[in-house]
């Protein structure tokens, strides 16, 4: 059932459902988020059950505003109370070391806990209706395309399933994480907000997990970094534009090739489904899930992409493409 999630109503009779332990699809500005209480294990086991989610495979704990970490956090280093108060609300999750006992299951058992403040206002209407904190995955089956509006929720898991339709998703793909663990910033996962925006709020450089020394702790477990994720039923391929035209008037396209492109294919006869790839990296984003959706109703068996150029506003991108195409 999709409600509109801009009513009193609708968030009044979503908060219930909350706190009987139930599951719900939620807006957020980066996707849609499959929803439930973070400090109810039961209910967050629910969340692992329904998209087939590994139980060890932490969740991303989202909470309505800073005041609400010291409940799930045992520490918080002055340059990540630095990144809060720059980017929060905002599509930025911090890794954090956990207090004892509280939202294990949405930890997945591990010692760390990914905090998260989201700009949405359905999002942030809720986490204020319920006065705790929600974890909330993608809303969508594990390791599959990510979902940005309620129609995709809605097809992940059917008209069972309470969902607040807060329109299309502003930032398109998940939020940048930073482990705050290790005395200095290190990125897990790339996002819309880049290393040089984060080293320019806190006065660090942000590390990368190859950069640590090879006696360093391991990294620790967060959410959508796993090498093959994001993936949708075709095959995607990165590629270059000359192997893209190549592969257009060599093989038989006709048989279900689809292409996202930004340069112009010269000399294309026809054959495949072609959409063009805006050349704005934060437009490019925002579509990504919703054009490898869109490509699989369509049936095709194999999603070509120009792989986007090598700059830091595209690594989110690249990110959520290298992993789809793993």
């Amino acid at each position: 059932m999709i409600l509109p999630g801009n009513k009193p109503e609708s968030i009044a009779v979503a908060a219930d459902c909350i706190r009987a332990g139930g599951l719900l699809g939620l807006p957020t500005e980066t996707v849609y988020g499959l929803a439930a209480d973070a400090d109810n294990d039961a209910a967050v086991a629910q969340i692992f059950k329904a998209k087939g989610r590994p139980a060890d495979h932490p969740l991303i704990v989202h909470v309505a505003d800073a005041s609400a970490v010291a409940h799930y956090a045992s520490e918080v280093p002055n340059f990540a109370q630095q990144l809060m108060q720059a980017f929060w609300p905002g599509p930025l999750t911090l890794i954090l070391p956990r207090r004892l006992g509280v939202a294990n299951a949405a930890a997945g058992g591990n010692p760390t806990i990914g905090l998260r403040c989201p700009s949405h206002p359905v999002a942030q209407a809720l986490l204020k209706a319920i006065n705790g904190g929600l974890a909330a995955p993608s809303a969508n089956q594990f390791g599959r395309v990510s979902p940005t509006t309620a129609a995709h929720v809605q097809g992940e898991f059917g008209p069972d399933l309470l969902i607040l339709d807060g329109g299309a998703c502003g930032v398109g793909i998940e939020s940048t994480i930073i482990d705050c663990t290790r005395g200095a910033p290190v990125l897990l996962r790339p996002g819309a907000i880049t290393p040089a925006q984060v080293q320019a709020v806190c006065g660090l450089k942000v590390l990368l997990k190859e950069e640590l020394s090879t006696t360093a702790e391991p990294s620790p477990k967060a959410s959508g970094t796993l090498e093959s994720h994001y993936a949708p039923r075709a095959r995607v391929r990165l590629m270059s534009v000359p192997e893209i035209q190549l592969g257009l008037r060599t093989e038989a396209v006709a048989a279900g090739v689809a292409v996202w492109h930004r340069s112009p294919l010269e000399g294309y006869a026809g054959g495949a489904v072609l959409q063009a790839m805006p050349a704005d990296p934060a437009l490019a984003a925002r579509q990504l899930f919703a054009v490898l959706r869109t490509f699989d109703l369509q049936g095709v068996t194999q999603i070509w992409v120009e792989s986007p150029p090598d700059a830091p506003d595209w690594d989110g991108v690249r990110d959520r493409l290298q992993r789809a195409a793993h």
